[in-house]
């Protein structure tokens, strides 16, 4: 096994699904590829379903990623949680937030936003209105954590040095929405520390918004996890699979066919006749044989046309 070194501290992976549509292609190699880096470290991988955005969810879709995991033979750790039960973490991280002075609420609507960039409608670094009080008359929509100037980066195990200046690339970014639903960037933070995840492997589209979650980790003295970004599996258009772009469910009538495209989508090593093998016997080939050095550094690599109704 030539999976990379790393630090002596006991391993906790986790695989946090959206419940916002069945597993794809895309998805599974990121439950794969962070099940076998858990388990090559003699680690814990632990499932986390992040369902704090109930306007983008499918009814019925936290059942089908259970079944799609169990089917393949990715068994978690433990007892899975939901992020909608975790409000009093991210309430307390609210809190800690507010207390530092770092938290502030912002009445501007996103149409407000992009009107007030140089170029109008367009997206662009969130410039400050809200920053030292709201104006006479309006009223706090979203909440938003003040960024200082200054790099913040991190060290991808995979896709190497990473630095952002978040006042200059992001700007003030938003921890609470206007519909008062907690954001991303806070709750994974939180719930990441507060689940002691010591190692994070996930797509690389995930990637850019990885500073802003450093931030928050050293704003609430948080510890920062070990990153390893993947690449994202992409159709022939070269857009990222998912379900606006049709990707097709994982099916588990075929598991061993799907386990070896996703091991090669990975680049790693299949043994002889790997269609000859159950799917349990080839997932504990790949994670013996599991190697980092082997994926490929790219952004984004396209998958095979089966999995995205080419």
């Amino acid at each position: 096994m030539s999976a990379d070194k790393l630090s002596p501290a006991p391993y906790r992976g986790r695989f946090a699904p959206s419940p916002t549509g069945p597993l794809h292609f895309g998805s599974l190699v990121a439950a794969v590829g962070s099940y076998l880096d858990a388990r090559a470290h003699q680690g814990e991988w632990l499932l986390r379903i992040e369902d704090i955005d109930p306007p983008r969810e499918v009814a019925g879709a936290t059942d089908d990623i259970l079944r799609t995991l169990d089917s393949f033979g990715l068994e978690w750790d433990g007892q899975f949680v939901y992020q909608s039960q975790r409000s009093e973490y991210y309430n307390t991280a609210l809190d800690q937030l507010r207390q530092s002075g770092y938290l502030y609420g912002c009445a501007c609507s996103r149409r407000e936003i992009a009107d007030s960039m140089p170029t109008r409608g367009t997206a662009g670094v969130y410039p400050g209105t809200c920053r030292n009080g709201i104006l006479p008359g309006r009223t706090a929509r979203s909440l938003r954590v003040r960024v200082d100037p200054g790099k913040t980066g991190l060290k991808d195990r995979l896709q190497g040095d990473i630095s952002q200046s978040l006042s200059e690339d992001v700007g003030d970014f938003i921890v609470r929405r206007a519909d008062n639903l907690i954001a991303y960037q806070l709750a994974v933070v939180v719930d990441d520390a507060e689940q002691e995840i010591t190692h994070i492997v996930r797509g690389v589209d995930l990637l850019e918004s990885t500073p802003r979650q450093i931030y928050l980790q050293q704003l609430l003295e948080l510890p920062m996890p070990v990153y390893l970004h993947l690449p994202v599996a992409v159709n022939s258009r070269g857009e990222k699979l998912s379900k606006q772009t049709h990707a097709s469910r994982i099916s588990d009538h075929h598991k061993t066919t799907v386990l070896i495209d996703v091991l090669r989508f990975l680049r790693q090593d299949l043994p002889d006749s790997p269609g000859d093998a159950r799917a349990d016997e080839l997932l504990a080939w790949a994670v013996a044989h599991w190697a980092v050095d082997k994926i490929p550094t790219r952004r984004s690599l396209t998958a095979a046309p089966a999995y995205y109704g080419a």
